[in-house]
């Protein structure tokens, strides 16, 4: 009887919530790839603004949005 009760507990010791994500290599892997993609076509959106404003207008975003989107970029590649 007190060797099924230790077994119960050692079992749900390690299934505690600790409170940290653990992620595996594939999933970190596929964030820092989403996170270049937004980077470069934020970058993209940027270069379209000032050198052919007028192709904001055919992808469908007004001014306020593409400015928001470039204040996103890190402030030494505003």
């Amino acid at each position: 009887m007190n060797d099924s009760f230790a077994s119960s507990t050692c079992l749900a010791a390690p299934a505690m919530h600790t409170g940290r994500r653990r992620y595996s290599l594939a999933v970190l892997r596929s964030l820092i790839a989403e996170h270049r993609r937004q980077t470069y076509f934020r970058f993209e959106l940027k270069r379209m603004a000032r050198d052919n404003p007028h192709l904001i207008d055919d992808i469908g975003l007004t001014k306020k949005e593409v400015e928001a989107e470039i204040a996103k970029l890190p402030f030494w590649q505003r």
